[in-house]
């Protein structure tokens, strides 16, 4: 199997040396072996050599690591990186979350926040250097219908869904032709005993979705919490799970049946570890930004997360589950849902770490945990991990002792990435800056859309997509080309209200693929559609400056005539804390339909520009 192909992403170099020696430190090679004093040398992006009195090659950058540990580049498995892990409402500005990893030492994490649509400007603004970070994995997301994952009230686009072998073939066309690092599944519906459960899905869906990631070397990771779902799930084939068992202590079937397969096992213990999550524990401060930072001084900040009976005897499973897999040789990996609240970014790795070391793993354990074995979790154990000959030159300098003393996680001096010394006093800054990091903005051209394309994108090349409010049982909306008249086409919106007490279905339109980049319409002075519906609708537009509060919006109302609609700038509003409408930001337009629970609302579009 063909192994996930690391990115290769600037990360402002403090020198231009082409060989860097590492002196004089203390390296923990990620193998499980002790550390021992030893000379790195590091010739482009591949370390060169490993050893005692080795030669120091001429012209060579020589850095003195004494008193230093240096260890491989970490891993986390589970992340989200357009949450911010604030613990109320607040979009996360992803490049100063990507800077968060790199600063505490993380040098590759896989993203589970993200859709198709937005992987090729992901992947080419890091490639280019205008967003600075370690390496990515970009996953597609599949759920059974109504399962977790897909309540987000995102979208169908954002997570897929299948209930049978024979729709998950289908999807899967869909999710391959965006060329994911990885497939991430939702297979087991439990939500802890605290709200019913929702959906799991069958071993044979699971199966076939696996066979087809693997068809094409992609890795499959699963959301899976419960016993009997995880030995479903792993029967079925995936790489790993991306969440522990906590309903039940492992039995001995599920050992021997997850050790014959060779599947991974990340506990993700970071985002269930019953703590104060307003409390600034050792690093913490480091990676804050300050619209999350300015939460901690909020007397709005959330309580602990308490240790109350059942979730104490979750969390107790928890650690008991991942020891007892380490003691059996199961590949254990590094992994935090970091981006959930309360689980911040870059920090939550170390902590899931020093966590590893409480449920009974040693620290120099706990480190082969996040580099060696998550490598090996990913397939790339050949290419990165440990601090061997011919390996990526991942590297992370410590000021301590780590693989003796786990608080010393936290003290990350130096970080090395593809062999490129990273600035972290500049990444620092960056992510303490009042200002969001910079997007690349487009101005783009009057019409949008007239429903003419039969592929379903826009004259954008974007490609619109549903929305809802979130929730298990949310509204549903769907959407159609239709005639308007002979030669002419219009689109047909039809939604069906949730049960809930302000249901609402949205239909989303990214004005820039994958809505990432950032649409430039200050040259404009207004939408202009026409539309023919049987209520009040509102539009949308969704700012890159707008992080909390509503968004830029206008009301409008249709009847059973076709009408011109025009919505002046000037119109919007929002409330909020204070933002400036530019137009130089808009990343999405959205057509909200609402109404009374149950009821069903629809709207026919055509002719959408800017005037």
């Amino acid at each position: 199997m063909k192994k996930i192909v690391l990115l290769l992403i600037a990360t402002l170099p403090l020198a231009a040396q082409s060989t860097i020696v590492i002196r004089g430190a203390r390296v923990v090679d990620g193998t499980g072996a002790p550390a021992k004093m030893a000379t790195v040398i590091v010739r482009g992006n591949r370390i060169e050599a490993v050893g005692e009195n080795l030669a120091i090659p001429s012209g060579a950058r020589v850095i003195d690591a004494t008193g230093l540990t240096l260890i491989p580049g970490l891993f986390d498995l589970h992340t989200h990186l357009r949450a911010s892990g604030a613990l109320s409402p607040l979009v996360a500005d992803w490049g100063k979350v990507l800077k968060t990893y790199l600063v505490s030492g993380v040098t590759t994490v896989n993203d589970y926040s993200s859709y198709g649509e937005m992987f090729e400007p992901m992947r080419r603004l890091m490639r280019t250097g205008v967003v600075l970070g370690p390496h990515v994995n970009l996953a597609v997301r599949v759920s059974p219908p109504g399962g977790h994952g897909a309540e987000s009230g995102y979208g169908s686009m954002f997570t897929l869904e299948a209930r049978t072998p024979e729709k998950a073939h289908e999807i899967m066309v869909e999710a391959l032709s965006y060329k994911p690092d990885l497939i991430k599944i939702f297979t087991d519906g439990w939500r802890y005993g605290a709200t019913p459960s929702l959906p799991s899905m069958n071993e044979e869906t699971i199966a076939a979705i696996v066979e087809d990631a693997h068809k094409t070397n992609v890795k499959v990771m699963t959301h899976t919490l419960t016993l009997e779902n995880a030995k479903i799930t792993v029967r079925a084939g995936v790489d790993s799970l991306v969440h522990g068992i906590q309903d039940h202590n492992i039995d001995d079937e599920f050992i021997q049946l997850i050790k014959s397969k060779g599947t991974g096992y990340t506990a993700t213990l970071a985002v269930y570890e019953p703590r104060n999550r307003t409390e600034m524990y050792p690093g913490l401060s480091r990676v804050l930004e300050p619209a999350i930072a300015q939460m901690f001084r909020s007397p709005q900040a959330a309580p602990a997360m308490g240790a109350n009976g059942p979730r104490q005897e979750r969390w107790n499973r928890l650690k008991y589950n991942d020891a007892k897999l380490f003691e059996n040789q199961v590949l254990l990996g590094n992994g935090t849902d970091a981006g959930m609240a309360g689980t911040f970014h870059g920090w939550a790795t170390l902590r899931e770490i020093q966590l590893k070391t409480e449920a009974g793993l040693t620290p120099l354990q706990a480190i082969t945990v996040a580099t060696k074995n998550s490598a090996r979790i990913l397939g790339i154990d050949k290419t990165v991990g440990t601090i061997e000959p011919g390996k990526l030159a991942d590297l992370v300098l410590i000021d301590g002792k780590p693989d003796e003393h786990i608080e010393d996680i936290y003290k990350t001096a130096r970080v090395f990435l593809d062999g490129k010394e990273c600035d972290l006093k500049g990444l620092e800054k960056e992510i303490k800056s009042e200002e969001p990091t910079k997007l690349p903005s487009h101005p783009v051209q009057a019409l949008i859309d007239d429903f003419e394309k039969a592929d379903g994108r826009t004259y954008l090349n974007t490609q619109i997509f549903n929305g809802d409010d979130p929730g298990s049982d949310h509204s549903n909306v769907v959407f159609t080309r239709i005639w308007r008249k002979a030669g002419d086409h219009a689109l047909m919106v039809e939604a069906t209200m949730g049960p809930r007490e302000h249901p609402f279905s949205l239909l989303q339109i990214p004005l820039t693929p994958g809505a990432v980049e950032l649409a430039d319409i200050s040259g404009f002075h207004g939408i202009s559609f026409d539309v023919r519906g049987d209520g009040n609708y509102r539009l949308k537009a969704l700012a890159y400056a707008v992080r909390t509060g509503g968004d830029f919006q206008a009301p409008f109302q249709a009847g059973p005539d076709w009408k011109t609609q025009k919505i002046d700038f000037s119109s919007l509003t929002r409330q909020g804390t204070p933002v400036t409408w530019t137009g130089k930001d808009v990343r999405m337009l959205q057509f909200e339909l609402s109404g009374a629970p149950g009821s069903h609302q629809w709207m026919e579009l055509d002719n959408l520009r800017f005037y």
